[in-house]
């Protein structure tokens, strides 16, 4: 996909990170088998060589397009800060100036969602976390995510970017799927209060959401008639951004109010999945697949067991 006249041309995206944990016990979190004695035998060399694989995939998103990566990015499955300062302080993001935003919220695992942004392009001007109250089979609490609101002047036009990991599929579609109907009417909660502060809001809601476009929580519950949702078309025509027993899904996703699609600042002009030659299986069964860090127990160093996706925005000034 090359898109004609991509003078101010830009690009936001979603990227799931698969696992991105330091080689430190934290005694909080469930985090064992990402250490060097652990499952996984997560060492130092063995994140050094996850930073470096994670900033160089960044550092390519959407530039056969553009001039450059992603002005801003949700990302999923990190464990802390200290990941997120190491990323952006690589070779291939540095020059880039990107900040970032990160909450612990009270996953089990440790693993939460963030923002990265470029500080000369997109200006932070607050953040909040949401937590999602869930109850596991046992009727016990089931400690997931926090949602992340972020709001800042994107070329001096403010936008609200919602940034979530919903609960997974765990235990069947069927008993999960109520989780991510609670995750759905959050995030309708969390956009009740902007229309307060704004009564024509540019919103974004991107993330990992275990369900794809056409699923009851985002098509029914997510997606009303002020958003639309590019990724659906992938959906049709049988891609995805995650391959999973021999199918392809459409997990992440960026959903947008319609006022994107409106010529006055901000224009919506594409969507795409991220999906270059570099981040894919090269060979047999699997060719074409996420070359992710681990197969299994099986250790690749590759990148991610997602794709990322990204949006391509032109600044209409």
């Amino acid at each position: 996909m090359v898109l004609k006249d991509n003078s101010k041309l830009f690009s936001i995206a979603f990227y799931n990170l698969e696992n991105f944990f330091d080689s430190m016990h934290d005694e909080y979190t469930l985090d064992k088998d990402f250490t060097p004695e652990g499952q996984f035998q997560w060492n130092q060399d063995r994140y050094n060589t996850k930073i470096q694989n994670i900033s160089r995939a960044i550092s390519k998103i959407g530039t056969n397009q553009t001039q450059k990566p992603p002005i801003f990015l949700g990302v999923a499955e990190v464990e802390n800060s200290r990941i997120l300062e190491d990323l952006i302080q690589t070779k291939n993001l540095k020059p880039f100036q990107y900040n970032f935003v990160h909450y612990e919220s009270p996953d089990e695992r440790g693993i939460d969602v963030a923002f990265l942004y470029q500080e000369q392009y997109f200006k932070l001007i607050y953040s909040d976390t949401y937590t999602l109250y869930l109850e596991d089979k046992n009727h016990g609490r089931d400690f997931t995510r926090d949602i992340l609101l972020i709001s800042g002047k994107l070329f001096n036009e403010q936008v609200y970017v919602i940034i979530n990991h919903w609960p997974s599929r765990n235990n069947g579609i069927n008993f999960s799927e109520s989780k991510r109907m609670k995750a759905a009417k959050l995030i309708h909660e969390i956009i009740n209060k902007i229309y307060t502060e704004n009564p024509n809001p540019n919103i974004i809601i991107m993330g990992d959401f275990n369900d794809e476009p056409n699923s009851n929580s985002i098509k029914n519950f997510l997606v009303t008639p002020e958003f639309f949702n590019p990724m659906l078309e992938f959906q049709r025509k049988g891609e995805g951004s995650i391959f999973h027993h021999k199918k392809w899904y459409m997990f992440d996703q960026i959903i947008m109010s319609i006022n994107f699609l409106e010529e006055e600042k901000l224009f919506f002009r594409d969507a795409g999945i991220y999906n270059a030659y570099f981040l894919q299986e090269k060979y047999g069964k699997t060719k074409g697949i996420p070359l992710r860090t681990f197969s299994g127990n099986r250790y690749i160093g590759g990148f991610s067991d997602h794709f990322p996706v990204c949006v391509f925005l032109k600044d209409m000034d």
